[in-house]
């Protein structure tokens, strides 16, 4: 029964392989769905993160009164994963393929594979022993897919993007920070490289991009875990600093809602399903439809997403050997060493107020020697006063 319920999660872990991740804010690494945190793998940690999301709405076909409205479903359905290493304590690198996007056109409909991201963590700073951690994320994306601009999904323009983004976490036990409540915080920017791009519908309606798309991403989230569970819920949103031409998708701000519950089914393999939901309105539709062909009655940000998603660390091996002894015994050295720390830092400590106090006494004692060096001085003095008064008086001839 054992075997065949590891069989089944492989098997679930691979499937969700094929289909999809959000291209800007896929996390792959430590952290949430998609805010990530400021901590990195540990060194030698080799994961992969596996995710499949999809939307669907019915829309309307036609609207002209001389064609039948017939009711039409629209579908959204990307896929892709994410693999993380870590180099050492504070560095995490990340390649992320989306291995397939629905395009929405007529030939062939989708990408197949669609664009590559790069991305560089440097993290895990912060005293020892704090609460908080902080770090800075390195982000490129590459256009490896053959269409871009594409509805229902943020603004890709088809070039070399890239962006940096500032990562802060909380966490209630700095011991064991991802057993007990952990908040994340993440603000990013975003720069589309996107001047002189053309967007076109027909040879001779084409729309050129003149100053360059840039955004502000944000995100907050928290996750409550449990021994076999952890819940958690982020709010993730973008500010457009200088938004894309009017004839692009995508150009609104939007907020999003992502409740989610991650199954821990092995130390090293867990489930993740999730649910985002829009909350800023998506009738404020700004797009010019002059240049770009709309699908009917259909917003440009879905209302709704469910993902689903599977967590898999394929290195170091001994992953899939510890026992929970072994477990326990890591988590007990690990607090014996920041135990170390803190005397270590105390002893530090208290060895500088000695020192100090010493300095302090060494300067109290010099005081005192010139106190009485200055009395002596002045005492002298007027005994030399004295006797010159003496030696001038009338009885002194």
């Amino acid at each position: 029964m054992k075997l065949f319920k590891l069989s089944l999660l492989i098997i679930i872990s691979l499937i969700l392989t094929v289909p999809p991740l959000w291209p800007q804010d896929m996390n792959g690494g430590r952290g949430l769905v998609y805010v990530r945190s400021a901590w990195t793998l540990k060194p030698g940690y080799l994961t992969m993160y596996n995710h499949t999301r999809f939307f669907g709405k019915v829309g309307i076909a036609s609207s002209t009164p001389t064609k039948a409205r017939t009711a039409t479903t629209y579908w959204d359905v990307q896929g892709g994963m994410s693999f993380n290493y870590g180099i050492n304590k504070h560095i995490e690198a990340a390649l992320s393929p989306i291995l397939y996007q629905d395009n929405h056109k007529k030939d062939p409909g989708y990408n197949l594979p669609d664009d590559l991201f790069l991305s560089l963590k440097l993290g895990s700073y912060g005293a020892q022993g704090s609460t908080l951690s902080y770090g800075t994320m390195l982000n490129f994306r590459f256009p490896t897919g053959k269409e871009h601009n594409i509805i229902f999904e943020p603004y890709s323009a088809g070039t070399v993007e890239w962006g940096f983004t500032g990562l802060l976490t909380y966490a209630r036990d700095p011991l064991y920070p991802e057993d007990a409540l952990n908040v994340h915080l993440n603000l990013g920017y975003q720069n589309h490289n996107d001047v002189g791009m053309k967007f076109t519908k027909h040879k001779k309606d084409t729309t050129e991009v003149l100053s360059m798309s840039q955004q502000l991403l944000y995100g907050v989230g928290a996750r409550i875990p449990t021994a076999q569970f952890d819940f958690s819920m982020e709010l993730t949103g973008n500010f457009f600093i200088q938004k894309p031409p009017k004839t692009a998708f995508s150009i609104e701000n939007y907020v999003y809602l992502t409740p989610a519950i991650v199954y821990k089914a092995y130390r090293w393999l867990s489930l993740e399903v999730s649910g985002d939901f829009l909350l800023t309105s998506t009738k404020n539709d700004e797009t010019d439809y002059s240049v770009q062909s709309k699908i009917p009655e259909m917003p440009n940000y879905p209302g709704w997403r469910v993902s689903l998603g599977a967590r898999l660390t394929l290195l170091p091996t001994t992953a899939y050997r510890v026992s929970e002894k072994d477990i326990l015994m890591r988590k007990a050295q690990s607090r014996r060493e920041l135990f170390e720390q803190i005397i270590k830092e105390q002893r530090e400590t208290e060895s500088a107020e000695e020192e100090l106090e010493r300095i302090k006494n060494e300067r109290r004692k010099a005081e005192r020697e010139l106190d009485r060096l200055r009395r002596i001085l002045e005492g002298e003095g007027t005994k030399e006063k004295k006797q010159e008064s003496d030696d001038n008086s009338p009885q002194n001839p």
